[in-house]
């Protein structure tokens, strides 16, 4: 009795802060080039929206179709060979169970691991996403009027 009182009042706590997603935050491509020597950004936004996705976390065949995703982006950019070894990277690399900034899920606390979002964090996510696009914006210049020259 007293070990399940234990285990309860270690895992309220979790669960009370599973709702609480992180600001999104992209290293880019993580520890590999983002683009060639000659177009060194070549891919880097194929590996932005990567990040996007694995921010958000979610089920497998989430993954699966993010990762897919990446390889698709990144083959479009001229480089299939290159998409094929991110690719495997990511499978490899990118677990929700790995304790990696860059892991599956990595907006939500630790121990998520798979699953589909319920409609509380599916609405965190999108208030997050909103607000990163308000913030990436291009911002309006001051009007001119017609006593500048």
């Amino acid at each position: 009795m007293l070990r399940c009182l234990c285990t309860l009042i270690f895992f309220i706590p979790v669960l009370l802060i599973a709702a609480e997603l992180k600001p999104f935050t992209t290293d880019g491509c993580s520890a590999f080039p983002e683009g060639t020597l000659q177009q060194k950004t070549l891919w880097h936004n194929c590996c932005v929206q990567h990040d996007i996705k694995y921010w958000k976390g979610g089920t497998y065949d989430e993954r699966i179709a993010a990762d897919r995703d990446l390889e698709q982006c990144v083959s479009k950019a001229g480089e299939p060979h290159i998409a094929k070894l991110m690719l495997a990277g990511v499978r490899v690399g990118g677990s929700p169970y790995w304790p990696a900034s860059y892991r599956w899920g990595y907006g939500w606390p630790y121990f998520r691991a798979y699953g589909a979002l319920n409609d509380e964090e599916q609405s965190a996510v999108k208030m997050e996403l909103n607000q990163l696009k308000r913030s990436v914006s291009p911002k309006v210049g001051p009007m001119r009027g017609n006593s500048e020259p």
